[in-house]
């Protein structure tokens, strides 16, 4: 199987369209019209270690979340990781692609990956909706919790740490009230605040918020950060599922490597 038809499986869950306008989904290195894919390597980011990865596995495709090549590169040399890892892909014959904002925002994507893992139920979106190809998007996802009684705060901290090995959870003044409802945007979703109190959620969750949208909330939402990395690191499950529904046979493997460049101590 040509590695185009293993891409084409992805952007049909994912349509590239559906990318922000900011963003630069899609083909970052490599060719995929006329290689046989050999095998793919599934990761959040594209490091030099990530490429080497790829290489000893036998590997000659890697799908990642974040775009390796984000910015226009003037040169390619060896002045950062960036430059070196598309130096080395290229050199060993790998094709990078990735699906960014697209597979955030996609029914089935990463916003509906992170529910998954909290068990929410009566999902939908609640802000920046659209459609491509018949596949619907939107920005942020609006969920009902399992139990009727609803969750404490502090449950729900528990509940994230667990399910998403966070060391620290980063949250607002605990609701003192049960939590029935939890908007959520994995990666930086700041932006979407305002929009979960409009839904009427009682809790929301991101990746990334800075310091001074903390505050003015307290007892109105319960805000949990729990870190970008941690909140978008299943996206990989999303790819392999993908792949190995529409592309039977393809080695297909979720890579070792913990590319997270934040540590607590």
């Amino acid at each position: 199987m040509k590695i185009n038809k293993v891409v084409d499986a992805l952007e049909q869950y994912a349509p590239l369209p559906l990318q922000e306008g900011y963003d630069n989904a899609g083909l970052q290195v490599g060719l995929t019209e006329t290689v046989e894919v050999s095998g793919a390597l599934l990761c959040l980011d594209v490091t030099e270690q990530v490429v080497e990865e790829a290489i000893e596995k036998g590997c000659n495709l890697i799908v990642s979340h974040h775009p390796l090549i984000f910015r226009k590169l003037a040169r390619i040399s060896d002045e950062n990781y960036v430059q070196r890892t598309v130096r080395k892909a290229i050199k060993n014959d790998i094709a990078i692609v990735s699906m960014h904002t697209n597979m955030d925002v996609a029914t089935g994507g990463v916003n509906f990956k992170i529910a998954e893992k909290l068990g929410l139920k009566n999902l939908k979106f609640f802000a920046g909706e659209k459609e491509v190809d018949g596949v619907k998007g939107g920005e942020g996802m609006i969920g009902e919790v399992p139990e009727t009684e609803g969750w404490a705060a502090d449950d729900l901290v528990l509940l994230l740490r667990d399910k998403f090995a966070v060391e620290s959870v980063q949250c607002n003044q605990l609701l003192r009230r049960p939590i029935r409802r939890v908007a959520l945007c994995g990666g930086a979703g700041s932006f979407l605040l305002d929009a979960a109190i409009q839904a009427g959620a009682d809790a929301f969750i991101t990746g990334e918020m800075h310091y001074h949208e903390y505050f003015g909330h307290e007892q109105e939402i319960q805000i949990c950060v729990i870190g970008h990395y941690q909140s978008e690191q299943y996206t990989s499950e999303i790819f392999k599922s993908i792949i190995e529904e529409k592309c039977p046979g393809v080695k297909c493997l979720i890579s070792e490597i913990n590319t997270n460049p934040i540590i607590y101590l």
